[in-house]
């Protein structure tokens, strides 16, 4: 491709015909000059927001990008999208909108992009939703476009310890059996989040912008540079300048983002032992780029790539540490020199991912954070699919940090987790239960909420292992435990989770990858005969609309795809 190829596309309206000016006029008003109207229009999609640590930086973030999209020969303009702060929506009814809001920022952004006529986009996230928000967006419009992730937030520090957010749920339940007093309780509140940046440990937004990074669409070692670094600032300028070279070459998003690409995701997350809502985002993802991605993807690649990172929740260090050593460029090295990345797939530097990982560096001598194949955690992924009779269309695990495989015990029902909480702090949850969360998934909650705060409650009370909690909702990449998330159909739906009573027996089996109810099949089909589907909690706004689109949690619980 010509370098003088002409960059105008879409927003060559803009400077062409007499029914042009009053576009044109209203840019002028925004900054534009006549050498602006012949430069590709970049928009810089900015998910910055004082709600959170997550996104409280980005502010600048983006402005650095719109520099290096000037600096490249573009006309840039940022523009902002909402976010979710997951961890404050944690535990009460504001959790709902927190899956929902994936789909409002990926709409929101959609929308921006496709009224305003422009022609590649810089998207910055930070918190969980704002990653697989904005490629899915990106997937959709098929323009020219980078991923920059916000950052990890560096450790707090509480005597002479590292500590993060998962440390003040778990100190509540510490604090609830008088392990801790509130003093302890306060000083971990006030040292568990030093400052800007997302949940610092293999969570859900560093698990994701790992992902975003395995599949070609960020700039090389971005997912694990911390928030505060200065170099974060340049990635954004790089980005920024990198749009009008993929405009140039044709280089679009669905030509990064293939089946290929999404494997090498899939096999970081494993790698590291991310968040089982990987499971959700990158199905979401794939969808939006026409690339069909199903469980059984996330299976083949699983038992072929070892568990190799002590990381939080269920190991020792935090994404900082990580960053320290190498970051996700040389983990990826690394997988990549074992054969199990594939190095031809395109990247948004115009090189291969093969290229990109010869330029960098390894993983510092000495090193502790990832472990060496040899000496794996498990031979194999920790985020397994489960199926069984009480999960026809599957369920997930995190078997992270497990010293058991299977699980047998008797069912305590609940219909939602403020339920579930009280008996818990009642203290009737004990060894040998398995606790059952529904009407909690994506139609039923509605929003499918995560249940943090109740494993965080349950390992602080010193039942981590002895008690398994199965939901038709889902987890934090904070949580750890013997817990079982995304069960699917959904209560909501009719699913088998909705017939269980207390007293069932559960046998939840890793290594056979079964989760069975013992009821018979005849005794299923009479409590499903007297079932009765339960009013839509919320009927209007945005969680009506959600909860009347949504699919299935084993298809991304997205809201665009065909109505089931």
């Amino acid at each position: 491709m010509s370098e003088e190829k002409d960059l105008r596309i879409k927003s060559r309206v803009i400077s062409e015909g007499a029914n042009r000016v009053p576009n044109r006029s209203m840019l002028r008003a925004v900054g534009f000059n006549d050498e602006d109207f012949q430069k590709p229009m970049i928009g810089v999609a900015s998910t910055w927001s004082e709600v959170t640590p997550c996104n409280v930086h980005i502010d600048q973030l983006a402005r650095d990008a719109k520099s290096g999209a000037e600096n490249g020969g573009g006309a840039p303009m940022i523009f902002n999208t909402i976010m979710v702060a997951d961890g404050i929506a944690m535990g009460h009814n504001g959790m709902s909108y927190s899956l929902p809001s994936r789909e409002v920022i990926a709409d929101s952004i959609e929308t921006v992009v496709g009224a305003e006529a422009l022609d590649g986009i810089v998207a910055i996230g930070g918190c969980d939703k704002t990653t697989p928000g904005c490629l899915m967006s990106i997937g959709r419009l098929n323009l020219p476009s980078v991923y920059v992730y916000g950052g990890s937030i560096k450790p707090g520090k509480l005597d002479g310890k590292d500590i993060d957010i998962v440390n003040s749920f778990e100190a509540v339940g510490q604090y609830q059996q008088g392990e801790i007093d509130s003093e302890q309780l306060h000083k971990v509140e006030c040292s568990a989040c030093p400052g800007p940046g997302s949940c610092g440990g293999m969570y859900t937004a560093n698990t994701m912008a790992a992902a975003a990074e395995a599949l070609g669409m960020s700039i090389p070692g971005s997912s694990s540079t911390p928030a505060v670094d200065a170099y974060k600032n340049e990635e954004c300028r790089q980005a920024g300048e990198l749009i009008t070279d993929l405009l140039k070459n044709d280089i679009y998003p669905r030509d990064i983002m293939t089946k290929e690409a999404f494997e090498n995701a899939i096999t970081v997350v494993m790698a590291l032992g991310g968040s089982t809502n990987a499971f959700l985002h990158l199905l979401a993802i794939a969808r939006s780029a026409d690339v069909d991605l199903t469980y059984d993807d996330f299976e083949r690649v699983r038992q072929n790539v070892p568990h190799i990172a002590d990381l939080k929740p269920s190991g020792q260090y935090v994404f900082d540490d990580l960053f320290q050593v190498g970051g996700v460029p040389a983990v990826m090295k690394l997988l990549h020199e074992h054969g199990l990345i594939h190095g031809d797939c395109l990247t948004v530097t115009g090189k291969t991912m093969a290229e990109n990982l010869a330029e960098a560096k390894g993983l510092s001598e000495g090193q502790q954070v990832i472990y060496p194949f040899d000496q794996a955690k498990t031979e194999s992924g920790p985020l397994i699919v489960l199926r069984g009779n009480l999960a026809p269309e599957g369920a997930v695990a995190k078997m992270t940090g497990q010293t058991i495989t299977r699980f047998e015990g008797t069912v305590k029902v609940f219909d939602s987790e403020d339920e579930t909480t009280a008996a818990i702090e009642a203290g009737e949850i004990v060894e040998g239960d398995v606790v059952v969360v529904r009407y909690v998934g994506p139609k039923g909650g509605p929003g499918m909420p995560e249940m943090l705060s109740i494993t965080a409650m349950i390992v602080g009370r010193g039942l981590g292992g002895k008690v398994a909690l199965m939901t038709d909702g889902r987890f934090s990449g904070g949580s750890h435990g013997f817990v079982i998330g995304h069960i699917a159909p959904e209560a909501a739906a009719g699913g088998p989770i909705a017939l269980v009573q207390n007293g069932d027996q559960v046998i939840i089996d890793s290594e056979t990858q079964e989760i069975t109810l013992n009821v018979s099949a005849g005794e299923l089909e009479e409590r499903l005969a007297l079932w009765k589907q339960p009013q839509m909690k919320q009927p209007y706004g945005v969680l009506g609309k959600y909860a009347k689109l949504v699919s299935s949690s084993a298809k991304g619980a997205i809201t665009d795809g065909d109505l089931e």
